[in-house]
Formats: C-alpha cells, sequence, structure tokens
C-alpha cells in the first residue's frame, strides 16, 4: 500500500509542477526573476563579508606589528640595559595561519656615528634587526632582507646600513656614504644602502643587522624587543597572547590595543551593515514572491478541490506545493548564488580596491537562504487548506 501511495505522490507532485511550467509562464518568470535577484544579492554581500574580515586582517597588517614581547624592566624604549635572550624567539608558537605569522627582533642603544671623510658625526638610536616584519612595512620586505643581510660579503667590504631620513639630512649622507660606527671603544663600519623616510621614530634611526649591533654593543645573543604581526580576529589574537605569556614567563607580552581594537571595531561595522543589507533584501524578495503566490492560489482553487474530492489528505496537498516553491527557490538560488559570487568580485574590487576572493561556503548558505525564502512566500498558498471540493465545483469558492 505504502509504495503505491509514494509512487501517486510522485505522479500528482509532477503533474503540478508541469502544470506550474505550462500554465502562467509570466508569473513563473516573475518569481524565478525576484528569488534568482534576492539570491544574486544575497550572495555578493555574504561573500563580501566573508571576505571583509581576511582584507581587514590583511590591511591591518600592512601598518605593522599587532603583538609586542619586550623585557619586564625597561627603562625607555632604546635602552640597552634591559634586554632578552634572543632564544625567546624560539618560544614563540605558530598560530593556525602559520604562513601569515611576521615577526622582527630588534636590538636598541644610542652609538656615535661618524661619516666618512667628511668626519661629521652625532649620537643616534642604532637598531640591531633581523627577522620578516620591518618597521611599518614601507620598506619593501625584499631590499630590507638584502641590505640587513649584507654582512654575509666578504670580511674586507663594509657592509650595508639603512639610514633615517632625518639622520640623513641632518649629516647630509647620500646613498654610498661611509659611516664608523662607535660605542666605548668598539667599532664596525658600515655604507649607506638607502635612507627610510616613514614619519616616524625610524626616522631618527640606523638599522643594521643584529648581529652587528650585538657584536658592536658586546650583546651576544641579546634583543631589546620582538614585534609579531599575528593573523586572525581580535579575540584569536588575545588567546595567542595568552600562550606567549604562559610560554614566556619572564618577558612582558602585550598587544598593541589600538590595532586590534580598531579591526574589531570597524569589522563589526561592516559585518552588521552587510548582514542588514541581506535581512532587509531577503525581506523584500519574501513580500514580491508572496505577491505572485497570492494569484497561484487563486488559480490553484480547481486543483485542490480535485485532489481533495478524489481523498488527497489537506496536509499531503499543502505539503506538494511547498515541495513545487522548494524546487522553485532551489533553482533560483543555485543560479542566483553563482551569479551573485561572480558579482561580489566586481563590488570587492570597487569596496576594496582589490577583487573579493569566492567563498565556497557562501555558495550553499545563500541556496539555503533562497530555498528558505521561497517556502516562507508560500504562505497564501495555505488558503488552500479550507477549500471544500463541492464549493469549488459548484463556482462558489
Amino acid at each position: 500500500m505504502m509504495p503505491e501511495t509514494s509512487a501517486t505522490n510522485r505522479a500528482m507532485f509532477w503533474r503540478i509542477i508541469r502544470r506550474l511550467l505550462g500554465a502562467n509562464r509570466g508569473r513563473l518568470f516573475v518569481v524565478l526573476l525576484s528569488l534568482g535577484a534576492g539570491a544574486a544579492v544575497t550572495a555578493a554581500l555574504l561573500n563580501l563579508q566573508v571576505d571583509a574580515k581576511r582584507r581587514l586582517t590583511s590591511e591591518f597588517r600592512a601598518f605593522g606589528a599587532n603583538v609586542i614581547i619586550a623585557p619586564r624592566t625597561q627603562a625607555t624604549v632604546t635602552s640597552s640595559d634591559a634586554t632578552l635572550t634572543q632564544s625567546v624567539a624560539d618560544h614563540i608558537p605558530k598560530p593556525t595561519k602559520a604562513s601569515l605569522l611576521q615577526y622582527g627582533v630588534y636590538l636598541y642603544a644610542i652609538v656615535n656615528v661618524s661619516a666618512v671623510p667628511s668626519g661629521d658625526s652625532q649620537q643616534v638610536v642604532l637598531t640591531g634587526y633581523q627577522g620578516a616584519l620591518f618597521p611599518g612595512e614601507l620598506l619593501n620586505s625584499l631590499l630590507s632582507t638584502v641590505i640587513l643581510t649584507a654582512n654575509k660579503l666578504a670580511k674586507d667590504q663594509p657592509i650595508a646600513c639603512i639610514v633615517g631620513s632625518k639622520v640623513a639630512s641632518q649629516m647630509k649622507l647620500q646613498q654610498g656614504t661611509r659611516l664608523e660606527l662607535s660605542q666605548q671603544g668598539r667599532q664596525e663600519s658600515c655604507v649607506v644602502a638607502t635612507t627610510l623616510n616613514t614619519g616616524g621614530p625610524e626616522d631618527n634611526r640606523v638599522f643594521v643587522n643584529l648581529e652587528v649591533a650585538q657584536r658592536l654593543l658586546n650583546a651576544p645573543a641579546q634583543i631589546s624587543l620582538i614585534q609579531l604581526s599575528v593573523p586572525g580576529t581580535p579575540r584569536e589574537i588575545a588567546g595567542y597572547i595568552r600562550d606567549l605569556q604562559e610560554r614566556i614567563p619572564e618577558a612582558d607580552v602585550r598587544g598593541i590595543r589600538q590595532f586590534t581594537e580598531g579591526e574589531a571595531k570597524i569589522y563589526t561595522r561592516i559585518s552588521g551593515l552587510l548582514t542588514a543589507t541581506v535581512g532587509i533584501v531577503l525581506l523584500l524578495t519574501t513580500l514580491c514572491v508572496m505577491a505572485a503566490m497570492t494569484n497561484v492560489a487563486m488559480e490553484r482553487k480547481m486543483d485542490v478541490g480535485l485532489m481533495k474530492a478524489i481523498g488527497g489528505a489537506t496536509r499531503r496537498v499543502i505539503q506538494l506545493f511547498l515541495m513545487e516553491a522548494a524546487m522553485l527557490g532551489l533553482a533560483a538560488g543555485l543560479i542566483g548564488a553563482a551569479a551573485g559570487i561572480f558579482l561580489s568580485i566586481g563590488l570587492g574590487k570597487a569596496v576594496f580596491g582589490l577583487a573579493a576572493r569566492p567563498r565556497l561556503i557562501v555558495y550553499p548558505v545563500a541556496v539555503a537562504l533562497t530555498m528558505f525564502v521561497a517556502v516562507l512566500s508560500a504562505f497564501p498558498l495555505r488558503r488552500l487548506a479550507s477549500i471544500r471540493p463541492a464549493s469549488v465545483f459548484r463556482g462558489e469558492a
């Protein structure tokens, strides 16, 4: 008995679908267009929302570090009295997105810098540097890597150094000028490879390789500071900082609040705006499709009366029409969501200056939301449950 009932239901369902496709193609087009447009806009906004987190993270990381590891007793920023052992860097765990983790190791000190052959000299903050995170990220990473590892040159060749723009201006330094660095009788030489102009404290400093600074300061394996650029949400970064504090109890590990909090506020606002827009789009789509479904309900009175007259249960009849609405939502969602993801690529380029990366998770979510809207829009079909076959056949309904 059950197989026959199931076969009958399937036959009736496909008969309803054929009638939908052939009875009023204009109304069918309106319903599909409304659902498809809603799916496209929904998918585009959701893809932008998901991609915005990655974009904001990468944009904020361009400003530099968001986590600092420093000695607990640090007199001044450039003091060499309070230092950490360089082995501290070995305790830095890799976050989930390890490939995006960058950090720089620094050693600061005030040294005497003399230009050769002019003899001009002054005291400057020397910064020994090693790593993949250059201050401010304003200098090409390849350039910083090549210059700051130039101590690998032949022993009779001077190492290269980077000079801040203010130091270069005060001492009238040019590219290729030889500098003599000295402190407490120890000396090192370097040649100006380029100048650095950040608008920050880096403009008053001279940058050399970390090993050179350690030799000059007689501070082997000592560092003043570690700066990290940690990827992830503010909550993930906070968890990463707690992990670091447990691993390195002798150091002061803290986040740069203006970066993490600023990123969180901006993303919350963007996410809230896009979510609200998606909600409005789905609501308007529901109302538009619901208006079309009201006319469909009026046209289906004879079909429902006939199905009830031959013994069809009200619940079963309603289920058939809801399945029809779900299929419309599925068809429109599959096409509209795909178009929306491609649309988001152009929108991302207009908003962020870079094309948004398609997120696969957005596609099934947009299709599911479209199907939900289609089923919700079929609410007027509930009126068919109260139809009486006799009234329909007499033309009273």
